[in-house]
């Protein structure tokens, strides 16, 4: 089967992988959308492993705000260049962290960055905060990392 420009298209813009990645994982599946995203996730943490010992250079600080203000969370999102921090999906990925910090239990919060990142993500619970940052690692191709989490309840 032929993988076409709109099936590559559709895969690049869900998960923000390059087109050559897209277009591998999509003609290795057949054309199958579902099958190329579980080909891209699994390849994610080869390629997470691979960059393991690169030095964390930058990063940056995202804040969430609850409606009604009784509830906030800031995370550290962590990455090696000052490019990569700059990118407008690295900055909405320490957002949702910071989201997900502010829903999570403070017991789970107090037991470490571990816990939090094998908690379900709160907008898919198949998938976990850790899976987030390792499909930034392979989207934007710099080792990632979560840094420090703050939660503050009225």
């Amino acid at each position: 089967m032929t993988v076409t420009a709109e099936q590559i298209k559709v895969l690049r813009e869900e998960t923000g992988i390059s087109v050559i990645q897209c277009k591998k994982a999509l003609e290795a599946a057949g054309g199958n959308i579902e099958q190329a995203r579980a080909a891209l996730r699994k390849t994610g943490a080869g390629v997470a492993l691979k960059k393991a010992g690169r030095s964390l250079g930058s990063g940056i600080v995202q804040a969430y705000l609850h409606a009604g203000g009784t509830v906030g969370a800031m995370a550290e999102l962590l990455c090696e260049t000052d490019f990569v921090a700059k990118n407008e999906g690295f900055k909405k990925l320490a957002y949702e962290i910071a989201m997900q910090v502010a829903a999570t239990d403070d017991a789970v919060l107090e037991a470490g960055t571990k816990e939090l990142l094998a908690q379900p993500y709160i907008k898919d619970p198949s998938r976990t905060v850790a899976d987030l940052i390792q499909d930034a690692t392979q989207k934007f191709g710099e080792r990632t990392k979560l840094g420090r989490v703050v939660k503050f309840a009225v």
